[in-house]
């Protein structure tokens, strides 16, 4: 069995490219889905190499914006450089540090870009609101195996955007290892909850007056608190030593102010992603 999870830790050094860091939020990835199971990387595996390389491609199936009903296809690519697994650059996670490594725990610090949301990507419903810019985010996380009999892993982040989307945003989700998986087949499940302050809530999903009088929409006050509850999927298959093919669906649905908001056309979405890299 140990050597069956220590296959895990490969099936996390993915990310999806073609959300590059981070989505117009909360993307119905989970966030657990971007490390995935690296944190069983001190527990299972514990001589860790100085350099771990993964370059690939991604491709995917996203809602225009949260609470669109629309979907629209991306691509991109897939990077994860790990230097002994202390610093990191990663289209999933971003640019980091680990600066706190346990067996069994572990703790980060990175920064990334989210993507923001344009008028353009859905003008029947968004004109009038104007643009929310990418920005960068700041990011904190930390990770906790509970033994190796179970590995049931429990993460919680929270990044705070300069700009944009503004305000703060978190997660809190406990995934593991499923039944089935083996050396060259990889597979994780698990939920995930995420929290908003007001400020982020109001900008992505709030209507102000000036927004109401361009938009025809009424004004609408979002509060903070619960955003939305999910659930992920992530399975890797190993074809060779350095091949590696990822799959990931994952599914949200949105709550309390943000799923009233006029803007919302679909409380619950989904997003379907596919990788193909080559690791070093």
């Amino acid at each position: 069995m140990p050597k069956i999870l220590a296959a895990c830790l490969l099936a996390a050094i993915w990310s999806l490219g073609a959300r590059v860091a981070s989505a117009q939020t909360p993307s119905p990835m989970q966030e657990w889905q971007y490390p995935g199971g690296i944190a069983l990387q001190r527990l299972f595996a514990p001589k860790v190499p100085e350099w771990d390389v993964i370059l690939g491609i991604a491709t995917s199936a996203n809602p225009v914006y949260s609470g669109a009903s629309q979907y629209r296809g991306g691509g991109g690519p897939v990077i994860n450089i790990r230097y002994r697994d202390r610093i990191f650059v990663s289209t999933g996670e971003g640019i980091g540090l680990n600066f706190i490594d346990g067996k069994q725990y572990r703790a980060s610090l990175s920064v990334g870009l989210d993507l923001g949301r344009r008028m353009s990507w859905h003008y029947s419903t968004l004109h009038g609101l104007g643009d929310i810019p990418r920005a960068p985010f700041l990011k904190l996380s930390g990770t906790y195996v509970l033994s190796k009999r179970l590995p049931i892993m429990l993460r919680a982040d929270i990044r705070k955007i300069a700009g944009g989307a503004a305000g703060l945003e978190g997660d809190f989700s406990l995934y593991t290892p499923l039944p089935g998986s083996s050396r060259q087949f990889v597979m994780f499940a698990g939920p995930s909850v995420t929290f908003a302050d007001r400020k982020h809530l109001q900008t992505v999903y709030g209507i102000s007056e000036r927004q109401a009088l361009q938009s025809g929409y009424r004004p609408f006050d979002a509060h903070g608190g619960l955003e939305a509850v999910g659930f992920g999927f992530s399975a890797t298959r190993f074809f060779t030593r350095h091949l590696l093919g990822n799959a990931n669906v994952a599914v949200s649905e949105l709550l309390n102010s943000a799923g009233r908001s006029p803007i919302v056309e679909r409380k619950a979405q989904g997003t379907l992603s596919f990788s193909l890299a080559y690791r070093w």
